[in-house]
């Protein structure tokens, strides 16, 4: 199953974002210790281009495991996510089209 998670974070939690950066990314690497994988991700920026939360397109057996994944974060755990989003995707996702875009550029 496909599911989106948004992370949306406090503010103010820059220098802390910045202190567990790589701790962050070895769990995203690591699937949170298998409970997800992740198709894309990125962090999300506010009008004023800082950033202020994540994103994901996550492959789980179902959505507590999904959910394990983003409150395991190292961002969730030191308190810099204040609120987390899992949305289930449809069975027709088609997380193919992540690495073969639909729509080309120029076209």
């Amino acid at each position: 199953m496909y599911f989106l998670m948004v992370c949306r974070h406090h503010d103010g939690v820059d220098e802390k974002r910045s202190s567990v950066r790589d701790e962050h990314k070895q769990w995203v690497v690591s699937g949170g210790e298998g409970a997800a994988s992740v198709l894309i991700g990125s962090a999300t920026v506010g009008a004023d281009g800082k950033a202020n939360g994540n994103f994901g397109v996550l492959e789980a057996k179902d959505e507590a495991s999904a959910r394990a994944f983003a409150e395991g974060d190292p961002y969730n755990k030191v308190g810099i996510v204040a609120e987390i989003e899992i949305t289930p995707l449809p069975d027709t996702f088609q997380a193919h089209r992540i690495s073969e875009p639909m729509t080309k550029p120029g076209t």
